[in-house]
This record gives C-alpha cells, sequence and structure tokens, in this order.
C-alpha cells in the first residue's frame, strides 16, 4: 500500500516525498482514512510505528479543505504530556504542512511566555501545548479555545500518569460540545479506555499492535550486576563496544547527573535531561546529541516520550523503572521506523521483581547474561566516590588549631562551671 491509497492531498503527499517515505505504516494506513472521514478515533500503536503522522496528515488535510474563519482563531488543539513531545509534534506539522496553508505553533512551560503570547496573537490553525502552560495562558487570556473543531490526546497515557487528569478535565470544559476528537497512546489500558468513553463519541478503535508489547526489531538483553557496580559496567560497555551514540534511563534526577559526571570523567561525553534542567539546557543537549557532538544522553523518564532520534542503536536502563509501561516506551527510543537497534538492562538484587513484571507485561523472557568482571560477589577494587585527603598519624594535627580548640573549650566550661543546667548545649 502506498501514501497515495489513504486518500490524501497532492500538497501533502509532496510532503511525505520530501521526507523520503514511501510506504505507510500500519497504525498510518488505519487510522488516517477513518479520521478524513471524520470519526472519532481511539488509536493504540507501540510509539516509533509512525503514529503522530497518523493524525498530522489527516487534521492537516481536514482544516486545508475547510474554510478559514477571518478571526483566525484556533481550530485543532493537540496535548502532549511533555515538552519534547510538543516539540517534536510540532515540527513534523511544520514538515508535513510545507506546501499547505496552516499556520501552527506550540506553547509549553519552562520557557519565555511572551514569544508564545505574539504567536497567538498572530493567529494559528493547530495549536501543540503542554495542559500547564495552556491553561495558563488562557487564565491571561491569550488564547480562546472556543471555536476548536479537533482535539488530539497524544500519549494520553503518559498524561494520566503524570497527573494530567484533572486538567485534561479543565481544557475540556472549554471546548465547543461539537467537535471531533482523537485519542493517541503507546498503550491501551483500562484506565484509558475509561477516558475515552468520557470524551469519544462512537469511537473507531485502531489497533496497530497488540496490546502492551515492545518492538520486535529491538534485541533485549539483561545483565545482572551489583547496585554499585553498575557505573563501571556501563562505562565498559561503552568504551569497549566503541558507542557513539547510547541513551540511558535512570529512575531519578540526582542518579542522572551523578552518572553523568562519572561518565565525563571517563572521557565518554555526556550530558543530562531531566525536569530539574531548564528547556533551552534540555534542548541544548537533545540537539548535541543528536549532531554527534554528545556521544550519551542520560534522561529520567520525562525523556521517554517525545525523543526522535533516527537510527539510535543503543538504550540502556541503568535502573529499571518501577512502572512496568515505561519500560516499554524507554526502549521504543531505538528500533524506530523499522530499524533495529538494542536495549540494555543493568539489574540488581533489588530489582528483580521489577524484571519479573516486566517480562510478564511484555510476555516474555528476557536474555540475562553476566558481563566477566561483573560477577555478583565477585572480589573487586570499590570506585572510591572523590579523593579523600590522607590520613594524619594521631597526635600530628597542626598544634595551633588543637590549642584554640582546647583553649576555646576551657573558656566555655569555666565561664559555664556554676551555671545551672538549662538545658542548652554549649
Amino acid at each position: 500500500m502506498s501514501f497515495n491509497s489513504l486518500g490524501l492531498s497532492e500538497p501533502l503527499l509532496k510532503a511525505i516525498s520530501k521526507k523520503g517515505y514511501t510506504t505507510p505504516s500500519t497504525i498510518q494506513q488505519k487510522s488516517i482514512p477513518v479520521i478524513l472521514q471524520r470519526k472519532d478515533v481511539i488509536a493504540s500503536a507501540q510509539t516509533g510505528t509512525g503514529k503522530t503522522a497518523g493524525f498530522t496528515l489527516p487534521l492537516l488535510q481536514i482544516l486545508s479543505e475547510s474554510k478559514r474563519p477571518q478571526n483566525k482563531p484556533i481550530r485543532a488543539l493537540i496535548l502532549t504530556p511533555t515538552r519534547e513531545l510538543a516539540a517534536q509534534v510540532y515540527n513534523n506539522i511544520k514538515e508535513y504542512s510545507e506546501f499547505v496553508d496552516i499556520q501552527s505553533t506550540v506553547i509549553f512551560g519552562g520557557v519565555n511566555e511572551n514569544p508564545q503570547i505574539d504567536a497567538l496573537r498572530r493567529g494559528v490553525d493547530i495549536l501543540v501545548a503542554t495542559p500547564g502552560r495552556l491553561l495558563d495562558l488562557h487564565g491571561q487570556r491569550a488564547l480562546s479555545l472556543s471555536q476548536i473543531e479537533v482535539l488530539v490526546l497524544d500519549e494520553a497515557d503518559r498524561m494520566l500518569d503524570m497527573g494530567f487528569l484533572r486538567d485534561i478535565k479543565r481544557i475540556l470544559l472549554l471546548l465547543p460540545e461539537k467537535r471531533q476528537n482523537l485519542l493517541f497512546s503507546a498503550t491501551f489500558s483500562k484506565e484509558i479506555k475509561l477516558l475515552a468513553k468520557g470524551i469519544l463519541y462512537e469511537p473507531i478503535v485502531v489497533e496497530a499492535t497488540p496490546e502492551q508489547t515492545t518492538v520486535e526489531k529491538i534485541e533485549q538483553k539483561v545483565y545482572r550486576v551489583e547496585k554499585d557496580r553498575k557505573p563501571a559496567m556501563t562505562i565498559q560497555l561503552i568504551a569497549d563496544g566503541d558507542w557513539q551514540q547510547v541513551l540511558i534511563f535512570t529512575r531519578t534526577k540526582h542518579g542522572a547527573n551523578r552518572l553523568t559526571e562519572k561518565l565525563n570523567a571517563k572521557g565518554i561525553s555526556a550530558l543530562a535531561i531531566h525536569g530539574n534542567k531548564t528547556q533551552s539546557a534540555r534542548t541544548k543537549a537533545l540537539e548535541g546529541f543528536k549532531q554527534g557532538s554528545i556521544r550519551v544522553l542520560v534522561a529520567t523518564d520525562i525523556a521517554a516520550r517525545g525523543l526522535d532520534i533516527p537510527l539510535l542503536p543503543h538504550v540502556i536502563n541503568f535502573e529499571l523503572p518501577n512502572i512496568s509501561e515505561d519500560y516499554v516506551h524507554r526502549i521504543g527510543r531505538t528500533g524506530r521506523a523499522g530499524a533495529s537497534g538494542e536495549a540494555i538492562s543493568l539489574v540488581s538484587q533489588d530489582e528483580v521483581a521489577f524484571l519479573r513484571s516486566i517480562e510478564k507485561l511484555i510476555g516474555q523472557t528476557i536474555p540475562s547474561e553476566i558481563l566477566p568482571g561483573f560477577e555478583p560477589g565477585a572480589v573487586y577494587v570499590k570506585e572510591i566516590e572523590a579523593p579523600r585527603p590522607p590520613r594524619q598519624p594521631h597526635g600530628s594535627r597542626n598544634q595551633s588549631a588543637r590549642s584554640t580548640n582546647q583553649g576555646g573549650f576551657q573558656k566555655r566550661s569555666e565561664k559555664n562551671y556554676n551555671k545551672p543546667n538549662d538545658g542548652k548545649r554549649y
């Protein structure tokens, strides 16, 4: 099947051809025709299977074929859970809309709001937004959602995981009742189905793959290792394999920072990306990683959705996620668009329960290996976090410092010798 058979217009087909795509993915084949029929859709597809184009292409055609109101209102709203995903969706819209007269912009937190407000005032057809910044600017009367024709919830399961349900409900109250609704998600949980029931009208259900599965072309592997040896194993895997582009996931922001410092100390260029980083720092790190000036990107799960890195060969789970579904999204950063990829998980004894939950979710046992030199219980020289000053022999401390300390103690003791004990510490 070709894109020509999906009912897309010539300008969109021209943009698709310019990007080098010839054959639509399964989710695109199933979703594009029904969206063009103005049906509500709930679509489940693995990350990396082209679902963003699955809704942006028909959305662009619907808007380009309808008459634009004179006051240039926002006609389509795409909600995403993270800034990175919002930016990615917006970039795709810009590329696909090159030959159609459709204006779009993106808004999210962590950056100056004034350029975003200026773009909204000039008028846009499609707005890509994160919930928080959208509600903030609506509260400032910088935008109106009263003429929305199409609502898209992208990565809806992640929005629920991140606690956006209340914000989503508030946003729904600002939209016209009559509209087309599209709900796209990497997973298809009971919570998502319940959300869809309250939003969608007689939706067409589209499933490109079985629920909660992983991309078949990703080679998954587990290395059993003691917790405090994970940094050394990570460094050895990257160095021995001469890996030039590696995405590493940690569970915490501080863990990402610590690992980044250790990698850089060993001559492996690395940057961290997480919620404590400014948006400019996150963008700089991602661009450096894509362009090859940064060899390793260390991220928390904020980056598990929305990172579109072509032909990313390696993903390392430095720590397993405590939410099994996040494993699917993490490793889905590799093996995209039909390419192969490798996902390695470093599993310590306290993470075995997480591993079992993940294997149950994906319906397979992940092959487990032990890297030579990292056998559990093996004798090794423990790495020291930072060099410590040499320990001085007893009695060799600086005499003047010792005298000062002793004099201070004697003075306080003499001063308070006859005072009753009032509970204070001297």
